[in-house]
């Protein structure tokens, strides 16, 4: 039953989707980090239902800091978010109570917890826990910019629509940080989004790829084995609900090509070392290179669909159907965006932690 990750700066996450609150922890944040509220506050609208692309349920997420912070400055001491639920319609899941849903982890968690998990939207398995996650990661993204580590994340594909590459990394970082909809071309936008409505309309739903960067990060970050850069990535990456497969620089592609055109040939480059290509995706060995950083994350459709489907009933075994009513997202790649930027903060937080000590990403008085 853990609910913590990290190694020197640690992240535990708390709360059900019904219950009073979702909130989180940050153990061993270095002292002396600014906290900017509305930095905090914009990356919460990020991860915000929005629109009918969106599920209806839609919460303010006024957050509260109650421990770890002084001045505006983090004390170094575990700094504490909560995030009250507001907006919540217990009722729509007593009819379906008893039904595992298909895709979701009310199977899975009702054997794991013997029967005692919260069944109410999803309770602790569900994606309105993320909201605790996005207010620490804004925390630990704004101490990496402060570093001159910046990180983009934009649906590289959806619904068979694709959107351009990253080309300019600086400026389409920037330019995704106010995007709702983080697509890079407008055109691919709108076919994404007319995609989502049509899948909507259908009482289905649509999955996507999300593809990640993140510049500015030192080379000789990781460890070799089994605490690589990617294997940490990896595991808080598939924390997230949804992800079902990750893949670095050209990933699975690179299975394809020959050692002649998957190396990334080393050139010197104002008195440091970068690569001709960037296949690998910013590592070699586990361990950061210097280069950009970049992966991929499959996130699945979302498994709340209005259709009538075969299950099981929870208390018995026995089989039955469920249709489902409620408030669901016919897709949810667009607001997994700002998850999937938190998460990679707080691992590239405990990673920099590991390598140069916690206080590296602190201020001094």
């Amino acid at each position: 039953m853990k609910n913590t990750f990290g190694t020197n700066v640690l992240t535990t996450i708390f709360g059900e989707s019904h219950g009073p609150a979702v909130g989180g922890v940050l153990d061993g944040l270095a002292p002396g980090i600014t906290i900017d509220y509305e930095f905090i506050k914009k990356k919460l609208s990020l991860r915000r239902p929005q629109g009918q692309i969106s599920t209806a349920r839609v919460e303010a997420d006024e957050f509260e800091i109650v421990s770890g912070v002084y001045d505006g400055k983090t004390t170094g001491t575990p700094l504490t978010v909560l995030i009250p639920n507001k907006n919540v319609k217990s009722a729509d899941y007593e009819a379906t109570r008893d039904l595992a849903r298909p895709g979701h982890a009310d199977y899975t968690g009702f054997v794991k917890y013997n029967g005692f998990a919260d069944p109410r939207g999803g309770g602790h398995f569900s994606g309105r826990v993320t909201a605790a996650l996005v207010a620490l990661g804004a925390v630990a993204q704004a101490a990496l910019e402060a570093k001159g580590v910046g990180i983009g994340t934009h649906i590289a594909r959806l619904a068979h629509v694709s959107d351009r590459g990253f080309s300019d990394l600086n400026a389409d970082i920037a330019a995704l940080s106010d995007r709702v909809f983080p697509v890079l071309d407008s055109e691919a936008a709108e076919k994404m989004q007319a995609a989502i409505l049509k899948a909507k309309d259908e009482n289905d739903s649509v999955g996507g790829v999300l593809e990640t960067v993140v510049t500015g990060l030192p080379a000789g970050v990781g460890e070799p084995w089994f605490d690589t850069l990617e294997g940490l990535l990896s595991h808080g990456l598939f924390s997230i609900p949804g992800v079902k497969g990750v893949e670095f620089g050209d990933g699975f592609a690179l299975a394809g090509m020959r050692g002649s055109e998957a190396n990334d040939a080393f050139r010197p480059s104002q008195g440091g070392v970068v690569t001709e290509t960037n296949r690998n995706g910013g590592i070699n060995g586990g361990i950061s290179n210097g280069m950009p950083l970049l992966f991929r994350c499959a996130v699945k459709p979302t498994p709340s669909i209005f259709q009538t489907q075969k299950t099981v009933k929870l208390s018995t075994g026995e089989a039955a159907e469920i249709s489902l009513a409620g408030r669901h997202d016919p897709a949810i790649v667009h607001r997994a965006r700002a998850v999937v930027d938190a998460v990679t903060a707080l691992v590239l937080c405990d990673a920099l932690a590991t390598k140069f000590g916690t206080d590296w990403l602190g201020g001094t008085k």
